[in-house]
């Protein structure tokens, strides 16, 4: 791992299981409460496999989603997928947006906004191609706080290897807090800015459904899992399996919070 922080995000097949199969059931609440107007035509930055995307096409009634995503491997995912004719996808940079002005209803980023190198051009962009009196909203997990599949894995990480400390996603992303996010949209010129978390239940059949997904690479945690030698790896994870509320049927249940914010464009 470098200085860098630089994540992998390329096998839609992989990133499901770690967090795209929890981000659908965020995206559903955070939907419910934009509670935007049926055809629309809606903008998806940073769709990755596609989560938001497919649950605003279930949800909403759009007119139109178009989803980007700098991953090649991830926009590939989404467009084998997600079929729907309403649906189109692009690999496109979350700063610099290949949508004229005044474009879209509504732009919305799910689980994106700390990974873009600067998050503040992101949300400009998105106010940008969205029409006047149109919404702009994202969430973002409370990797700090209530994010309780990557709380157990990192606090473990770092009791054994103090040099995790820096990899944390509750440490590497300040943004992913009340304060920070909702000056981001203010700072943006948005209107009518409202923050809002939302709390879901990530239940697992057993141990393995929560250890496995983190071989697969995606991400911070995944990341650092792998850069490990196995001797480490296997310490790594019976320190988990051990901290873990493990019910007797093997079935584990933990917490997951996303923080949501949503805004609109002057008039």
């Amino acid at each position: 791992m470098t200085d860098e922080h630089r994540d992998t995000w390329a096998a839609g097949k992989l990133y499901e299981p770690y967090v795209g199969r929890w981000s659908r059931l965020i995206a559903r609440n955070f939907l419910t409460w934009l509670q935007a107007a049926p055809a629309l035509d809606w903008l998806d930055v940073g769709c990755g496999t596609g989560a938001l995307t497919e649950t605003i096409l279930q949800q909403a009634r759009p007119r139109s989603v178009t989803g980007m995503d700098p991953s090649v491997g991830f926009v590939e995912h989404a467009r084998a997928h997600i079929t729907d004719p309403r649906a189109t996808f692009d690999v496109a940079d979350a700063q610099s947006l290949p949508a004229g002005p005044a474009h879209f209803d509504a732009a919305v980023a799910g689980l994106v906004l700390n990974f873009v190198p600067m998050p503040s051009a992101a949300v400009r962009e998105m106010a940008r191609t969205v029409r006047p009196g149109g919404t702009v909203a994202a969430y973002v997990w409370d990797y700090a706080g209530k994010m309780d599949l990557m709380r157990y894995f990192w606090d473990a990480a770092v009791e054994l290897d103090p040099a995790a400390r820096d990899l944390d996603e509750g440490r590497r992303f300040p943004l992913c807090r009340p304060d920070p996010l909702s000056a981001l949209l203010t700072q943006a010129g948005l209107d009518e800015v409202q923050l809002q978390s939302f709390d879901i239940s990530t239940q697992f059949h057993d141990f393995d459904d929560y250890w496995t997904p983190f071989l697969g690479g995606q991400g911070p945690a995944p990341a650092y899992a792998m850069s490990l030698s196995p001797e480490q790896r296997d310490v790594l994870r019976e320190r988990i399996r051990t901290r873990l509320p493990i019910a007797r049927d093997g079935a584990i249940h933990l917490r997951a919070r996303a923080w949501a914010i949503k805004g609109r464009t002057a008039k």
